[in-house]
């Protein structure tokens, strides 16, 4: 059976920054083989494609997404055995990390805060406070031609905010702990749980960290000294709490928030010469005949195509 297909959803249900317009067209997978039947119908027809997870490190156009959105939190399959968790791409990380922790397998403590599923986390290899998801990975698993490969861990290139596979649809993944006392683990988890609440703006929507940290500095550092901590573009606001997140004071739109990205990275190069890069990815329309390849800065994720039908 094909998963329904909905149309018209407005995407900033499923985004953190509580952003976006409606999605064309948007299912929500539950098993691989209904992932791998959406896939392979939308690049066979040349239809745009979006996979959302947890919906985090992205901003989605106000014009919303011209193709098929594919939501991945439906595939949550999760088997543990010894020092292994084999987990589906759709599994948020907090679930992963808590499941871990009564299993007594450490490793995923730093990282179990992060509002992010882990097929998301895996394009990125997501880390926090110097763990990065990479080096626990023993085992990806991708789409090719609609069928599902194996990837060794160390056979994929895991860098700073980047992995090399982007580009595949990942459906999960096998992660190697280490086991360790259940209370230890807890203590750890509480601890990077309290370090989030001082240091991260949690009250109000975002998509988490704006910026890559350029090599030896902190992106949060640079804006706040070139005097953007608190800066304001409609309902989007660079935090008062940590520079290099922007949040949503409740109304922002996509174009909000993309224009005080522009002026938040002219700032900074005319203050230190440095051109910060964008860890948030834009996808989907901002603006109404725009050129939806050429958003001006960052990457996006978009394409022309077909319409998918029901049935």
């Amino acid at each position: 059976m094909s998963p329904e297909i909905l149309r018209g959803v407005p995407l900033a249900e499923y985004t953190t920054f509580r952003i976006g317009g409606p999605a064309r067209f948007l299912a929500i997978p539950s098993t691989v083989g209904e992932l791998a039947g959406l896939v392979r119908w939308a690049h066979q027809e040349g239809v745009p494609l979006l996979l959302l997870g947890g919906g985090s490190n992205i901003l989605v156009g106000d014009g919303g997404f011209p193709g098929l959105v594919v939501v991945t939190r439906g595939l949550v399959d999760v088997e543990i055995e010894g020092d292994r968790i084999r987990s589906r791409g759709g599994v948020f990380l907090g679930l992963l990390s808590a499941m871990a922790l009564r299993a007594g397998l450490s490793g995923l403590e730093p990282l179990g805060g992060i509002p992010g599923t882990l097929g998301g986390a895996l394009l990125m290899n997501a880390g926090a406070y110097g763990r990065f998801l990479g080096e626990m990975v023993e085992e990806v698993e991708v789409l090719v031609d609609g069928e599902v490969e194996a990837l060794k861990g160390g056979e994929v290139e895991w860098g700073y905010r980047w992995s090399s596979l982007r580009g595949y649809t990942v459906v999960g993944a096998t992660l190697r702990l280490v086991p360790g006392e259940i209370e230890t683990i807890r203590e750890e988890m509480a601890r990077y749980s309290r370090l989030r609440r001082q240091k991260q703006p949690l009250d109000f929507p975002s998509a988490g960290s704006v910026f890559k940290n350029p090599p030896g500095e902190s992106a949060g550092r640079l804006i706040e000294e070139a005097g953007f901590k608190g800066a304001r573009v409609g309902d989007a606001m660079v935090s008062p709490v940590h520079a290099n997140f922007i949040i949503n004071l409740g109304r922002a739109r996509a174009r909000d928030v993309r224009t005080l990205v522009a002026l938040v990275k002219e700032g900074v190069r005319e203050e230190f010469s440095i051109l910060l890069e964008e860890e948030i990815v834009y996808a989907g329309v901002f603006e109404a005949g725009e050129d939806e390849d050429r958003p001006p800065a960052g990457r996006t994720i978009v394409g022309e195509g077909g319409i998918p039908q029901n049935g």
